[in-house]
């Protein structure tokens, strides 16, 4: 091995371990955040309340602790629940975000693949077993046929499948039994579950990838240093190559395309269903038994968690071009960076001791009056001065009679009724100018003033109109006073 083979193979290695997977299965608190990560999440549960997380999390420290498993070798970390699982935050084995408005803990892609890594250690020695061997060989040829352009070739490879499955049927037929073997469906199953345990791996990190690009197309927006459209382009260019240039991306679109006929997964819940009732499932134990089960749940989730991703980069990004404006962010940082300008300048000369009185409200500048009109180039001046009330003369026309109450008039008729007087009854003595609709309305007004009280009766009264048409009007008797009360302080 030469010197530059050996450093580039130990670059690698550094890379590798430098990964949060392998951070986390090195770390000295592997076993603890393994069993933790893997009661709090499953394929029922792909996420978890924040507050439900450090619940448990705590729940799980005491009992470890109180059992004696706080030495130094077991490397059960200290603190609590919520100071536990910021710190997998951190390390990037947990992923924060909203749903639902409520707060959530997810699996990272990093921490899934650690799971699974775990998961197949644990569960026995890897066979190679015939399941395996044929699902490789058949990936092989079905690769060598797509590849294959030859139409002669094709049609020949086609033909001797069809001779064979001619045959296996001629045979069944014939025999009127079909061979089963325990054993190689045992190996079957054991594949199965290996597959499925890649899936979620591969959704996380196609939901995490859609996460980072949103991210990105924010902060280039931000920065406002290209055109909003490009940056759009080249995110939906990016999302594209994320759905077909990666093993990940086109895992979810096979998924995708699993999922969205519904008769499809009806048939794989049943098979699923269906193989767990014969007998060579009695070999699986429990937790494969439910494993196995879960297979089609576990599509399911995995892809709602990418078309949630999707739908929230899309939210966030078109909120962002929605309220983004570069004016308005430029004086925003204009004005910030006159502020900090202006503290530096006076904390140079200010003493030790010298207090600063914050500003609790931002000035108004005063606009005085703007012009209403763009083509109006003549300064805007003050309209003229009103007359003096003196000076108005009222004709006699419809316009002043069909006005509001005359209050001068009813209060000098109210003045002299003299003591306590019935209010319909002191209406109906008015004269006919001031016994219009709007005028019982103007003397309930000064009754209410002076101080009235109301009665169980009932008294109604006929208005006159300025036109000479009549209208009746019934509420609450009452007796008012032709002066205002005093009241005693």
């Amino acid at each position: 091995m030469t010197g530059a083979r050996a450093e580039a193979a130990y670059s690698r290695s550094l890379a590798a371990f430098r990964t949060p997977t392998l951070g986390l299965l090195h770390g000295r608190q592997a076993p603890f955040v393994i069993a933790a990560l893997t009661m709090l999440f499953s394929a029922d549960r792909p996420s978890v309340p924040v507050a439900d997380a450090h619940a448990e999390v705590a729940e799980a420290l005491d009992e470890l602790r109180a059992a004696g498993h706080d030495d130094d070798d077991r490397r059960i970390p200290s603190g609590g629940g919520r100071e536990v699982c910021r710190t997998w935050a951190k390390q990037g084995w947990l992923v924060q975000q909203i749903d639902d408005d409520v707060e959530v803990y997810r699996l990272s892609a990093h921490a899934v693949e650690a799971l699974e890594i775990t998961g197949r250690t644990g569960g026995g020695r890897t066979r190679v077993s015939n399941s395996r061997v044929r699902t490789l060989l058949e990936a092989v040829e079905r690769l060598a046929d797509d590849a294959e352009a030859d139409p002669v070739k094709r049609i020949a490879r086609l033909t001797a499948e069809r001779d064979a499955l001619d045959a296996e049927i001629l045979r069944v037929q014939a025999e009127g039994t079909v061979p089963v073997d325990d054993e190689e469906l045992y190996e079957e199953a054991e594949n199965i579950l290996h597959l499925a345990r890649e899936l979620p791996a591969d959704f996380t990190r196609v939901a995490e990838s859609l996460k980072a690009m949103q991210r990105d197309v924010v902060a280039h927006l931000r920065r406002d240093e290209r055109p909003t459209g490009e940056v759009l382009r080249e995110y939906l260019q990016r999302a594209k190559d994320v759905m077909q240039a990666t093993p990940e991306g086109r895992a979810f679109a096979g998924a995708l395309r699993l999922i969205g006929d519904p008769e499809r997964i009806d048939a794989l819940a049943d098979q699923l269903h269906d193989l767990l009732a014969h007998p060579f499932s009695r070999h699986l134990d429990p937790s494969q038994r439910a494993e196995f089960d879960a297979i089609g749940r576990r599509v399911e989730l995995g892809v709602e968690e990418v078309l949630a991703a999707q739908r929230r980069a899309s939210h966030v990004i078109t909120g962002q071009v929605k309220t983004h404006d570069p004016l308005r962010d430029r004086q925003i940082d204009d004005l910030l960076r006159d502020v900090i300008s202006g503290l530096h300048q006076w904390a140079q000369t200010a003493p030790s001791n010298a207090t600063v009185d914050p500003v609790r409200s931002l000035p108004l500048i005063d606009l005085g009056r703007l012009r209403q009109t763009v083509g109006d180039v003549r300064p805007p001046g003050a309209p003229a001065p009103l007359t003096d009330a003196d000076d108005v003369e009222y004709l006699e026309v419809d316009s002043r009679s069909w006005g509001g109450p005359r209050y001068a008039e009813l209060e000098a008729y109210v003045a002299g009724l003299g003591g306590p007087f019935d209010l319909a009854d002191a209406f109906a003595g008015a004269p006919d100018d001031t016994r219009r609709p709007v005028d019982l309305v103007g003397l309930l007004e000064i009754a209410h003033r002076n101080g009235m009280s109301e009665t169980d009766g009932l008294s109604t009264v006929e208005t006159l109109r300025p036109d000479g048409t009549t209208r009746r009007f019934a509420f609450v008797s009452a007796t008012a006073r032709a002066a205002e009360e005093d009241h005693d302080e």
